[in-house]
């Protein structure tokens, strides 16, 4: 068994299920994180060869930076995957389908050390073949789980705008409804969007009636990742 199901219950009611990665796509996105960690290295030594000593220290902390701070800052800032897990499709959530935060990456990255051992993630694999969410002991410590994302069969029908970024912290399920009010406003009627967009408080509290739609698109550019 490579990967599960979980359904998770939303804050509004509504179920959200999602597919958990097992072992086997989580190690691909390890290895290609590895591989590109240890060719920034290689490439840096080659550079810093004629420093001696100095050239090896600056590897060494680069080294260490790569492997400790290299994955928090791509889960907290690339919407939960580092570039291994966004080429494989996965993506790094709090147990309660939002997106991970600082705390719990650092605490999830910072127990590899453990699920490293004896060698080659053997705790890490045991742990994720005993319970049904295949978390390695840093997922439990830190409640959080990786799942598959949903691959884009077409391109997004979202109006191209101006990205702004949302005033308030939004849950994984608040953030596809606000990107699925943008692929489908253009079916709507200006009222008829203004209409659904009121719903949206706090994000287009203090807009004006006839701005809230455009209010809304812009943000979910924000969210797909348009800059």
């Amino acid at each position: 068994m490579l990967d599960t199901l979980r359904t998770i219950p939303t804050p509004e009611g509504i179920e959200l299920t999602l597919k958990v990665a097992g072992p086997v796509p989580r190690a691909a996105a390890w290895s290609i994180d590895l591989m590109f960690r240890l060719i920034i290295v290689l490439a840096v030594q080659a550079v810093l060869a004629a420093l001696g000593k100095v050239g090896i220290g600056i590897s060494m902390l680069l080294w260490f930076a790569l492997e400790w701070i290299y994955p928090v800052l791509f889960e907290v800032l690339w919407q939960g995957a580092t570039p291994g897990k966004r080429q494989c499709h996965l993506r790094v959530l709090h147990e309660d389908g939002t997106p991970v935060g600082w705390r719990a990456s650092v605490a999830r990255n910072l127990i590899r050390a453990v699920d490293f051992l004896p060698f080659c993630y053997g705790f890490g694999l045991i742990t994720m073949l005993l319970n049904r969410d295949f978390k390695r002991l840093g997922d439990l410590a830190a409640g959080t789980i990786v799942v598959h994302t949903e691959r884009a069969e077409k391109p997004l029908a979202i109006p191209s705008a101006e990205p702004l970024i949302p005033n308030v912290s939004l849950a994984l399920w608040e953030q596809r409804a606000l990107i699925d009010f943008a692929e489908r406003r253009a079916k709507w009627s200006d009222a008829r969007a203004a209409e659904l967009a009121a719903h949206a408080l706090p994000l287009t509290r203090g807009v004006s009636e006839g701005e809230t739609a455009k209010r809304l698109v812009r943000m979910a550019n924000y969210l797909v990742g348009r800059r």
